[in-house]
């Protein structure tokens, strides 16, 4: 997979991976909203306030998932140099953002009906709204340099250090008592044993699945742009370069 690294390799399988993910997350979502938002029973304490969380949670988990794949790339791009791996952290940045966005609105609205107020300073919520604000700054960050490289390499180092907040979020229901509950699946035993109902889990398994096909899609059609993008940087500068240069041969000569 190293030779697909390069841009032009890429493009080759960049089109069929994209429709792949575009089917999977329509097999995936259109049933899960119809069991999460129509057949899924409400829960015996939140009610019908329970559906968000088909949203809520896949959004999250998701959200996460696009960080922990941007700091695989940053590794990359700072160890090899790859472009590509450059150019995915621009891509994926605003899809991530987007993403938290969408948790923390949503877990807005959950806590408003299960706690009475639309948010509190928990170490969940409060480490995950740190995560959009990582993300707002690496979409700055990258596009504040007029040399692209700089700015890949300090969206990379960026993108390391914010990976600490990672585990906080993970952990932190664990670590600290917070109002926030504990997570229903977190490992392949609570999926087999899960706390919940099979007619609960089921439809956030779906919908967690077809939020992650949704992403590789976004992430995928974003990449080609970034690369389109970066092509066009590059032919702009060759021709501001060319043009300075047979300004210059022309001033020589008229003064010669």
């Amino acid at each position: 997979m190293h030779k697909y690294a390069h841009p032009t390799k890429f493009a080759s399988i960049a089109k069929p991976l994209l429709w792949l993910c575009l089917a999977g997350a329509c097999a995936c979502i259109l049933p899960g909203l119809y069991l999460a938002l129509i057949s899924s029973p409400p829960d015996y304490q939140q009610s019908e306030n329970v559906r968000i969380m088909y949203i809520h949670v896949p959004a999250a988990w998701t959200a996460m998932m696009c960080y922990s794949s941007m700091s695989i790339a940053a590794l990359i791009y700072l160890i090899w140099k790859h472009t590509l791996a450059g150019l995915y952290i621009q891509a994926a940045a605003p899809i991530g953002a987007a993403l938290t966005a969408i948790c923390l609105i949503t877990g807005s609205l959950w806590g408003i009906k299960s706690w009475g107020t639309w948010w509190v300073w928990d170490a969940r919520l409060t480490s995950v709204l740190i995560l959009f604000f990582i993300y707002m700054g690496l979409i700055v960050i990258a596009r504040s340099f007029d040399n692209p490289e700089q700015g890949q390499k300090a969206a990379c180092w960026m993108t390391l250090i914010g990976a600490v907040n990672l585990p906080i979020i993970k952990f932190s229901v664990e670590w600290w008592n917070t109002l926030h509950q504990p997570p229903s699946i977190s490992s392949l035993e609570k999926i087999q044993q899960p706390s919940m109902s099979p007619e609960m889990l089921w439809p956030l398994l779906l919908m967690a699945a077809g939020f992650t096909f949704l992403f590789g899609m976004l992430a995928l059609m974003r990449l080609e742009n970034e690369i389109l993008a970066r092509k066009i940087h590059s032919q702009r500068q060759r021709k501001v370069r060319q043009k300075s240069k047979e300004q210059t041969t022309a001033i020589q000569e008229a003064t010669a």
